[in-house]
């Protein structure tokens, strides 16, 4: 495989995303990167997070509405709020043991895993109870 050719708008999309933790949209990302570029095209930034998630750069959370991405791949698990939608991370000691777990079930090679918690975050879970 040829190396990747280097771009400046590439390497915006992932500063941005390094500096957030909020796990921002497409459309965020593009309003953010179009005001250091422009001309960009919000196809580009659609293409260069495919790309980005694919070289395992960056990470993209499904959820009911828009696709989120984050920035921060080491290890961890997520928060979706049911009523606001916003996601958290979720940072547990060792998860090691789940991927352990699913090998002792699983023939084939377990190489990772994503997980996903859902409920009320603390405002909502506040405003719940009230």
């Amino acid at each position: 495989m040829p190396a990747l050719k280097y771009s400046r708008q590439r390497e915006s999309i992932k500063r941005f995303l390094l500096s957030r933790y909020d796990h921002p949209t497409a459309d965020t990302i593009y309003l953010h990167v179009k005001e250091e570029f422009p001309n960009i095209s919000l196809g580009t930034v659609y293409r260069n997070l495919a790309l980005l998630t694919d070289l395992g750069e960056i990470i993209k959370i499904t959820t009911d509405g828009a696709d989120r991405f984050d920035g921060h791949v080491a290890p961890h698990s997520h928060f979706i709020c049911r009523k606001c939608h916003a996601l958290f991370d979720i940072h547990m000691d060792d998860e090691a043991f789940i991927d352990e777990k699913a090998q002792n079930v699983f023939p084939g090679i377990i190489e990772g895993h994503t997980v996903q918690y859902f409920g009320l975050c603390e405002e909502c879970a506040k405003i719940h109870t009230s």
